[in-house]
This record gives C-alpha cells, sequence and structure tokens, in this order.
C-alpha cells in the first residue's frame, strides 16, 4: 500500500512540476493545485498508514494485561492535511480571480507576454514621446 501511494506521489509531482513548466498560466495554476496534492498525500503517508486502529487511545486504555499498545493511528497528519486543503483551496480561488483579472486587462495568458506590466508600457510609450512623466 506505502509503494502505491509513493509511487502516485511521484507520478503526481512529476506532472505538476510539468504544468508549471508551460508557458500558459492556467496550466501553473492547475500544477500548483496538483503540487498541493501531492504534498498531502506525501504528509499522509508520513503519518504511518493504518487500518482499523484508533486515532487516539485513552490513557487508562494504553496498558492492557501489563503490555504498552503502541499501534494507533496518528491524527496529527490528517488534521495538517485537512488545515492545508483549506489553505489550498482560498489560494487557487485568488490565483483564479488574479488570472481573470490578468486576463481581462492584457488579454493573454501567455507569460512570455506577460514580461513588462501595464504600467511600464504606458511609461516607456510617455517616454518616447517627450513628454514629462
Amino acid at each position: 500500500m506505502e509503494s502505491l501511494l509513493s509511487i502516485t506521489v511521484g507520478l503526481l509531482f512529476a506532472s505538476a512540476i510539468y504544468l508549471m513548466l508551460r508557458r500558459n498560466l492556467i496550466k501553473f495554476i492547475f500544477g500548483l493545485s496538483l503540487l498541493s496534492n501531492a504534498i498531502n498525500l506525501l504528509i499522509f503517508s508520513l503519518g504511518r498508514l493504518s487500518q482499523g486502529l484508533p486515532p487516539i487511545v485513552p490513557e487508562e486504555d494504553k496498558i492492557i494485561h501489563g503490555k504498552v499498545i503502541v499501534d494507533f493511528a496518528n491524527p496529527l497528519p490528517q488534521a495538517l492535511i485537512l488545515t492545508a486543503i483549506v489553505i489550498s483551496f482560498g489560494f487557487t480561488a485568488f490565483a483564479l480571480v488574479l488570472l481573470y483579472r490578468n486576463y481581462r486587462q492584457r488579454d493573454t495568458l501567455n507569460t512570455e507576454k506577460l514580461k513588462a506590466s501595464p504600467l511600464e508600457e504606458v511609461y516607456l510609450c510617455h517616454q518616447g514621446s517627450g513628454g514629462q512623466g
């Protein structure tokens, strides 16, 4: 189970990096979202995968018949992942709004065409016409 999960995490990381290296901003945001999901799965796999075990064992149940129970699910990675999912959703929504606003102003999603900001273009055009900025 853990080897299958590690292969999945590796494939998600590889595809996220591939998407983030593209020149399209939508692909970049999808790659960033995929990368956050890959990191969540990585954190989840580091938290010891165990099925059918309670996440929190009460103090009185830790010692049964003189034997200490050490097998229990770790709830910390699950709490971290839940927090990361909420933050990732907010960040993705914010990035999509910025992307939409950028597309409305610049009419492109290509990063090569977005190198100069609109203010720099106005400044450069103003300087070229001989006017004082």
